[in-house]
């Protein structure tokens, strides 16, 4: 089954999708890397940020990989790139 929730884009990963925001339709289960997988196939310039990218889900931190999420109608997904530093 499918639901809709909200992903926010912040910093580098605002700049490569051209979006600060958006609404999408993904799978209720799935797991984090699914969830990324699904991201970048709809904005293939995001996996420029693969390797330092991190996912909230209803704002807490998830890691990419096997952890399974289960989203909830109107949740809320944030794509927080690494910060530029120097």
């Amino acid at each position: 089954m499918n639901t809709e929730v909200s992903v926010f884009y912040f910093a580098k990963s605002a700049e490569l999708t051209g979006l600060k925001s958006e609404t999408i339709r993904v799978p209720s289960e799935l797991t984090t890397l699914e969830l990324w997988q699904d991201l970048v196939s709809r904005h293939p310039r995001l996996s420029a940020v693969r390797d330092s990218v991190v996912l909230a889900v209803r704002q807490e931190y998830v890691a990419l990989g096997d952890q399974c999420v289960s989203l909830r109608e109107g949740d809320e997904v944030a794509v927080i790139p690494p910060l530029s530093g120097g």
